[in-house]
């Protein structure tokens, strides 16, 4: 089997766990035979850079001498808010002899400033989403998954999620048990999906101003097996269900419904993860009230059913 080559694309202010993580993954491959990669990492000039947390990095050489490689991996970090123009030109004439591109978080700005994302959906960390949004109109950015598969384009959110991308790329390439085997060894899940949202309903939303609604916020996160209904939570916040809804989405940016399925949502996955408890209980203690309506919420939101992604997070056996 030939064994696919990563090159990883080094500069000043790089994040560290960018690096690293990817290549932790990639390098775990090694220890089965025809499963390896070829990693080399690069800098302009081959100079060792400095990250962003003032670690020092010695790449393996410099851009201009690398060979095209299967995997081109670009990281983030602050080098990628103010990059250097020559590393933009370089990966603007050489990122299109890739069999694949991947950024890890802001990686994609580099991408995106080279013109490599236009026309393509892609993701990135949650707090430059809208400027890589604004400033590139023809760019598809989702600010909601962990990483994203486009084509030949793979981009991924905030630092952990390049392991989950890279993780997801060795399953691709060498097969589940191998990507299983390496994630066990990192003490990582396999694999978060790519569609599971970068952060959760408490963090995703605002918190309320005012008392009552923070009251009724807390009370869902507490009771999402509960009467959620507008009208309920309208009765507990002392407002009318018109003036309670107007007022909770204003104050958190997201309407009451959409909260409430975030939580009932990130509720189950835990039960799923964590607990033994069948699915008919946990659809029930999580307000869904059946696993058909719990199918359809897990089916709509992560892309996969109950059942199938308690087998990915969870070994041990569960009474379904």
């Amino acid at each position: 089997m030939t064994q696919r080559s990563v090159l990883v694309v080094l500069f000043d202010g790089v994040q560290s766990l960018d690096v690293t993580g990817p290549v932790e993954v990639f390098a775990g491959a090694s220890h089965f035979p025809g499963a390896g990669y070829e990693l080399r990492t690069a800098s302009l000039d081959g100079a060792p850079v400095r990250t962003g947390s003032g670690l020092t990095l010695v790449p393996d050489g410099g851009l201009a001498d690398a060979e095209p490689p299967h995997t081109l991996l670009v990281p983030g970090g602050e080098g990628t808010r103010s990059p250097d123009p020559a590393l933009v030109d370089w990966l603007r004439d050489h990122a299109a002899h890739a069999e694949r591109l991947v950024s890890v978080c802001t990686g994609a700005l580099l991408l995106a400033a080279a013109g490599l994302l236009d026309g393509h959906r892609v993701t990135t960390h949650w707090t430059v989403c809208e400027h890589l949004a604004r400033s590139y109109p023809a760019v598809e950015v989702d600010p909601d998954p962990i990483f994203v598969r486009d084509g030949r384009l793979a981009t991924s959110a905030g630092v952990t999620a390049g392991i989950d991308l890279a993780l997801a790329l060795v399953e691709e390439d060498h097969g589940r048990d191998i990507a299983l085997t390496i994630a066990r060894h990192l003490v990582v899940f396999l694999r978060r999906p790519g569609n599971q949202a970068q952060f959760s309903a408490q963090l995703t939303a605002q918190t309320a101003r005012r008392e009552p609604l923070r009251e009724v916020q807390h009370w869902i996160t507490e009771h999402p097996g509960d009467d959620l209904s507008v009208e309920a939570l309208a009765a507990r916040a002392r407002l009318s269900p018109r003036h309670f809804a107007r007022a909770f989405q204003t104050e958190t940016g997201v309407t009451p419904g959409r909260y409430v399925d975030r939580v009932r949502l990130e509720h189950a996955r835990r039960l799923l993860e964590d607990t033994t408890d069948g699915i008919t209980g946990i659809s029930r203690a999580c307000g869904y009230g059946t696993p058909e309506a719990m199918r359809r919420a897990f089916t709509k939101a992560l892309g996969t059913a109950p059942a199938e992604y308690r087998r990915r997070f969870r070994t041990q056996p569960a009474i379904d």
